[in-house]
Order: structure tokens, then C-alpha cells, then sequence
């Protein structure tokens, strides 16, 4: 299946609940979930109780859609985190939180996750002091993930900087603000993703049928 390459409040209507997939907007009273709560379609705003199977389904893709992955790229994390010992809903929740897609947009060098895969994918980013253009490329601790020198001054970079003192970096990353580089210092822990408002429980189940 291809990336879905439609409207982000889109996704964020079907889903019922703010992902945060536009950055600011989200926070702001143009939230397309503020501004109109029923499901996107001629019949969203019918009012169903919803199957096992859709309860599960719903998470899966909500999940999904946070991190902007396809669904093949979604099912391979699963399958990885399945083969780690421990529980296997927070294994695959640390997977995606691993993926320097995501560790750039945790970093606050852009506002959303799609703006941090377009930013490694255009070669803008470095892992100790290589570029590394790969958004699922698996960062480990001890890691250096940065921004190259003459990229810092891509105007969304620079802006997504300058509102980062306001974001808080999760501890697993030591950020230096001025040299727009990070440390990765440890796998990150159920609680270091707590924002991520997904029953990960629901998405297990989901594949395990």
C-alpha cells in the first residue's frame, strides 16, 4: 500500500483524536478535530457501536498514521518487535520511537514527523558525522544524530529550533541545542512515550489474530 498523500486533518477525523500530524495547526483553533468532530464522509457523523475487530483496527491505524508509516513498513516493525524478549506492544512502541525520523522530530528540529522525513530523506542529517538519509534507519545508544552545518539554516529547521526551548526532549536524548546535535543515551521506556495516545495492547491483539 502506498503512503497516503492526502489531507492530515483527514486522518486526524477519522481517527476521533488529535495526531499531530501538521505541526502547530494542531494546537491552534484551525484544528480541523476542533472545528468538526464526525468522521470525515458522507456518513461520519453516523453513530455505530463499533465491532472487537474495529476497536483493534482503529488503534492499528491511528498508530499507524502518528508515525506515518505504510502499512508494510507498520506489519515489519511488528514482526522485528516480536522477536525481543519482553513485552511486545512496548518493543514495538520503542522500534518506532527509535527511527530517526522520529528522533529528529522528538529533537524539535521540525514541527511534525512528515517535515523530519522529508529533512533525512533529503540527506540534511547525520549520524555520527555521516549522512544518513534512510527516516527508518535505527538509532542505538551511544549514537550521534545531528543536523549538517550547512543545512541549519533551512528556514523550517531554524524555526522549529527556535520553538524547542518549549518542547520537552525525552531523557533517553541529550540535546545541544547550539550545535543542533543529540546524543542517543538509552532505548527508550514505556514512559518515555506516554504521549503517544494508542492502547498498544489493541494493536497486538490486532496481529495476533
Amino acid at each position: 500500500m502506498a503512503r497516503y498523500t492526502g489531507p492530515s486533518c483527514r486522518q486526524c477525523r477519522r481517527e476521533g483524536v488529535k495526531l499531530y500530524l501538521k505541526g502547530e495547526r494542531c494546537y491552534s483553533p484551525k484544528c480541523a478535530v476542533e472545528r468538526r468532530k464526525s468522521a470525515p464522509g458522507q456518513h461520519g457523523s453516523a453513530r455505530r457501536k463499533p465491532t472487537q475487530y474495529a476497536i483493534q483496527l482503529r488503534e492499528k491505524q491511528k498508530l499507524k498514521r502518528i508515525y506515518g508509516l505504510t502499512e508494510k513498513q507498520f506489519k515489519l516493525t511488528f514482526v522485528k518487535a516480536e522477536k525481543f524478549k519482553g513485552v511486545v506492544g512496548e518493543n514495538f512502541l520503542s522500534l518506532l520511537e527509535r527511527r530517526l525520523d522520529n528522533v529528529i522530530y522528538r529533537l524539535g528540529f521540525t514541527e511534525s514527523r512528515k517535515q523530519a522525513r522529508q529533512l533525512v530523506s533529503h540527506g540534511h542529517v547525520q549520524i555520527n558525522g555521516r549522512k544518513v538519509d534512510i527516516p527508518s534507519y535505527l538509532t542505538r545508544p551511544g549514537e550521534e544524530v545531528g543536523i549538517k552545518e550547512n543545512s541549519r539554516e533551512i528556514p523550517y529547521v531554524k524555526e522549529g529550533m527556535e520553538k524547542s526551548t518549549a518542547k520537552v526532549v525525552p531523557v533517553w536524548l541529550a540535546l545541544d541545542p547550539a550545535q543542533m546535535k543529540a546524543k542517543v543515551m538509552a532505548i527508550p521506556a514505556p514512559t518515555d512515550f506516554a504521549d503517544i495516545q494508542v492502547d498498544e495492547k489493541l494493536v497486538v491483539e490486532f496481529y495476533s489474530r
